[in-house]
């Protein structure tokens, strides 16, 4: 018989779990539970079950009936697998008696089941699982009873789909908050949970003894490594490092990871700041076997900045930049190896932070200009072309030399802007120059940063330079040093492949300096090799000076390249310069570098 005012607290029940947060599996037994308030049965049983009919979860009224459930999936038949199965309710009133399950049957029936009546789960024209109803002695349900039985596990059912939603939502959303706080190569805290981490870590060295330290971790050469083996095993290099560094920290301690090469542990409970010193001796140590990347044994090195939290390290931000300013002086010193942020170092970070703010308004407020070194023929002297060199009207500090500001144009990107308005500027002085006689035969060389070549869009920028200003890609030398040659890799000599194919002419700077293999010589698309000032001032009194610089003008030449000889400052260099084969020359002994309006003059002389 039903109890049809408990059939109703019963669905009552069910339709709370639809604003609950309820787990599946406590919904299953909550309904195995109070189904025999409601129906004349002395055991129930539910099974949800997958598109490839495997258990997912299952729940009985005791653990007789929960063996039951399984035993169904292991032997592939039963009356509630088939009703899962076929959509339609299975009952058998004398267990013993029904032949349609010959290998489950006998098996209940062991266990005390006289009878089973199977309810399938249905929603949406599709199955989900079954109900199961037992008795201990045989005997039918009623129509009213078991219409009752499927209306039970058809509302299950919608309340099972409900809390699959809701957990797949919550899935998603704990997914995606993942994602959010976490690097995707890695799986380490990134920039916003590390930051989050740290300010909590301040707030509680505000009420505890606790002294909170970040480490800032930056491999050494490992744009060299990346480049020459591939990013995909840069990546496997950096999930290595991740492995050792996890090795060398304390329990409770925060790895992150700020993406490229940059890693930062915190410390936020050390006892006393020495800690922080052991822990960058352990990493250190910790780096020092080499990485197997395939067949490639890898050999990483790590610069570490610390600081430690003091007053006037409200935020994370500034912590952070301390232990990072600290980094940096580690990375000038050579690398591998570890400083601690100080006065001295703090005072000069601010200064270099005044610095880079100063060059950042350079521009736009017209204090960079351009002057040109005069590039003539070591024959003869005639006029060939010129080189533009930058300098800065600094409104403070005077006129400084590109060595006073292009390290740190370079370190933060701001050669890139700095390097257009170069090329921009170079290209309409020349087209202003073409009214003058000889102007039109001149070469402009313009030096480029390694920065500059990484961009992907740095040909077609330069491209349409050379349109906007009207300038013959055959007038334009762009100058490249060797040592971004052998830091840089393939994707520079691919960008000078391109810049190649626009007609413009190519040059190595500062040859002899860089450590360039004759590989790379062969390789590069240049037709102009510059040799190095230093080989140049040794010219007449030094002998290796003078067998280097023979050297270089023969392979060159023997390669079909042209020999600039910089930096000739006395009439003994040029005359060893023209001796030994330099097919052109530039020095303060013949010009010094010109306004351009001094330039223009000397053209039209």
């Amino acid at each position: 018989m039903v109890h049809e005012q408990r059939l109703s607290e019963l669905l009552v029940d069910f339709a709370r779990t639809l604003v609950t947060d309820f787990p599946i599996q406590a919904i299953l037994d909550r309904l195995t539970s109070r189904i025999l308030e409601v129906l004349p049965v002395t055991g129930a049983g539910v099974m949800l079950m997958g598109s490839d009919s495997d258990l997912h979860f299952a729940s009985a009224s005791d653990k007789v009936l929960l063996q039951i459930e399984g035993l169904q999936v292991e032997l592939g038949e039963g009356p509630c697998l088939e009703a899962y199965r076929t959509g339609q309710r299975v009952l058998i009133s004398d267990m013993g008696a029904d032949k349609r399950f010959p290998r489950f049957g006998p098996r209940a029936v062991e266990s005390g089941v006289a009878a089973v009546f199977g309810f399938p789960m249905r929603i949406d024209g599709r199955q989900i699982g079954a109900v199961d109803l037992y008795r201990d002695k045989p005997g039918a349900l009623s129509a009213d009873e078991v219409a009752a039985g499927q209306i039970l596990a058809d509302v299950a059912a919608a309340y099972i789909v409900n809390a699959r939603g809701r957990v797949a939502s919550q899935e998603a959303e704990e997914e995606q908050r993942y994602r959010a706080l976490h690097d995707p190569l890695t799986a380490l805290p990134n920039r916003t949970l590390l930051y989050d981490r740290i300010a909590h870590a301040l707030s509680r060295a505000r009420r505890e003894p606790a002294v909170p330290a970040v480490l800032c971790i930056d491999l050494d050469r490992f744009k060299v490594i990346n480049n020459s083996l591939g990013h995909r095993a840069g990546d496997r290099l950096l999930v290595a490092v991740t492995e050792r560094l996890q090795q060398a920290l304390r329990p409770g301690d925060t790895l992150a990871r700020l993406g490229g090469d940059e890693f930062v542990v915190l410390c936020d409970d050390l006892a006393e700041a020495g800690q922080a010193l052991s822990l960058a001796g352990r990493i250190s140590n910790e780096l020092t076997s080499p990485f197997q990347l395939d067949d490639e044994e890898v050999v990483i090195t790590a610069s570490i900045g610390m600081a430690y939290a003091r007053e006037g390290h409200e935020t994370p931000e500034i912590l952070l930049q301390d232990a990072d300013t600290a980094m940096y002086r580690a990375k000038e010193q050579g690398g591998a190896r570890y400083e601690v942020i100080d006065e001295q170092v703090r005072s000069q970070a601010q200064q270099r932070l005044g610095r880079e703010n100063d060059l950042r308004r350079a521009i736009e407020r017209d204090e960079l200009r351009l002057v040109y070194q005069p590039i003539v023929s070591a024959t003869d002297g005639k006029l060939q072309g010129m080189e533009a060199l930058l300098r800065w009207q600094h409104p403070r500090r005077g006129l400084l030399l590109p060595a006073d500001f292009l390290p740190l144009a370079e370190e933060t990107g701001l050669i890139v802007p700095i390097g257009a308005w170069v090329l921009t500027q170079a290209c309409e002085a020349l087209q202003r120059w073409r009214h003058h006689t000889g102007a039109e035969a001149l070469r402009l060389s313009v030096n480029m940063s390694a920065l500059q070549l990484a961009r992907p869009d740095f040909v077609v920028s330069v491209a349409a330079t050379l349109h906007d200003t009207g300038t013959d890609a055959a007038q334009v030398c762009l100058e490249v040093t060797e040592h971004v040659l052998v830091d840089e890799g393939p994707e520079v000599l691919r960008t000078l492949d391109e810049l190649k194919e626009l007609g413009i002419g190519l040059a190595i700077d500062d040859f002899g300096t860089g450590y360039c293999s004759l590989t790379y010589l062969k390789r590069v698309p240049a037709d102009t090799v510059k040799v190095d000032r230093t080989f140049v001032a040794g010219l007449g009194s030094d002998q290796q000076d003078t067998a280097i610089v023979t050297a270089v003008v023969n392979l060159a030449h023997s390669l079909g390249m042209t020999v600039v000889a910089e930096g000739v400052e006395t009439p003994t260099q040029l005359a060893r310069t023209r001796e030994l084969g330099c097919d052109l020359v530039q020095g303060y002994h013949l010009f010094r570098p010109l306004e351009g309006a001094d330039f223009a003059a000397l053209v039209n002389s």
